[in-house]
């Protein structure tokens, strides 16, 4: 059972950047990938950012690309989301992700069976 922490989460004027950070602890903390959810409320949990276990490469949200970087401390397995040039739009709930899921699936939250409580992110003026 692998257990996630979010942390880094808070309020930011728009253009303004945030580091998101996710700690796992428990059991076979590097036997899964990892990704970045955000959700608003009313709203589905949408893919922001993940690696898969064996694959170096990063995939993003469109809606992301550019502006947010996913990276991974690979003696720690914590990873992190650097958030940058926020909008408004960005507003949500993020979730630290972790799973197996095969590479058609990365973005579904369904293939993912492990999830942190969730740090919350507003963007505002």
């Amino acid at each position: 059972q692998v257990q996630l922490t979010e942390s880094g989460g808070g309020s930011v004027q728009p253009g303004g950047s945030l580091r998101l950070t996710c700690a796992p602890s428990g059991g076979a903390r590097n036997d899964y990938g990892r990704a970045w959810f955000r959700q608003s409320p009313g709203k589905e949990r949408e893919f922001v950012a993940g690696r898969r276990r064996y694959n170096n490469m990063i995939y993003y949200a469109d809606s992301v690309k550019g502006r947010f970087t996913f990276s991974r401390d690979s003696a720690t397995n914590t990873v992190y989301l650097q958030m940058d040039n926020l909008k408004p739009e960005d507003t949500a709930n993020y979730y630290c992700a972790a799973g197996n899921p095969i590479l058609s699936e990365l973005r579904n939250a369904r293939g993912y069976p492990y999830w942190g409580q969730g740090t919350q992110v507003t963007v505002s003026s």
